[in-house]
């Protein structure tokens, strides 16, 4: 009976319910959505093999250009809003601030292993942004303000992620010196996936192979 009980518990406990609603909505792959039911591609096969945006334009603007840039833009929304909404409705509850930089985590590990796709996904860029944009907020600016420049000067996409993802982050030590847990390890934990998830573009990179986005 005290075994039912503690099952029962824990799945009743709001904290773990919100932790794992973080990972299964960060799980949804919304690039390999999008591009298979608009251009009728499956972006797991092609390109990258990765479910971002910046796959989603590669693959996609090979069937269909016009079409490619809309569908870019809207998974790299999406891809920011699933991990930022579930922070935000869990701040409106008053979730405790240990299971919110909790779901923050969880959040960029649904999108970079996805239940959905057996672990597989995407890199984490823009789930991490959106994932810690209502926990440091100018430190997400100021690396969304990197990226772009990067990204136009260089217009070699990880290479502007894996720059500015980096420049946000140690930003937050300088920001946001007395976070709300008193550790930045969730922050850094999330940079650690988007780098893990980027290896093999960090190895086209040092070889100077990696494709630019034109």
């Amino acid at each position: 009976m005290n075994f039912i009980t503690f099952v029962i518990d824990l799945f009743t406990n709001n904290n773990l319910i919100c932790m794992l609603i973080a990972y299964l909505i960060g799980s949804i792959p919304f690039g390999l959505i999008y591009a298979k039911k608009f251009a009728n591609v499956d972006i797991k096969s092609q390109g990258s093999k990765s479910i971002g945006a910046t796959n989603v334009l590669r693959v996609v603007k090979q069937v269909n250009p016009k079409l490619a840039k809309k569908l870019a833009i809207a998974t790299m929304l999406s891809d920011f809003l699933k991990a930022m909404l579930p922070i935000c409705i869990a701040m409106f509850l008053d979730i405790s601030e240990a299971t919110i930089w909790a779901m923050a985590v969880l959040s960029v590990i649904g999108h970079c292993y996805s239940i959905f796709l057996s672990f597989n996904g995407g890199k984490g860029v823009a789930s991490g942004a959106g994932a810690l944009i209502l926990l440091v907020p100018y430190s997400v600016i100021i690396g969304l303000i990197f990226w772009l420049i990067i990204g136009k000067v260089f217009k070699i996409s990880s290479l502007a992620s894996l720059i500015g993802f980096s420049i946000g982050v140690i930003s937050a030590e300088f920001l946001y010196p007395n976070i709300s847990i008193n550790s930045h390890a969730p922050i850094y934990l999330i940079l650690f996936f988007v780098f893990y998830k980027h290896i093999p573009n960090i190895i086209r990179l040092i070889f100077k192979d990696e494709c630019k986005v034109i």
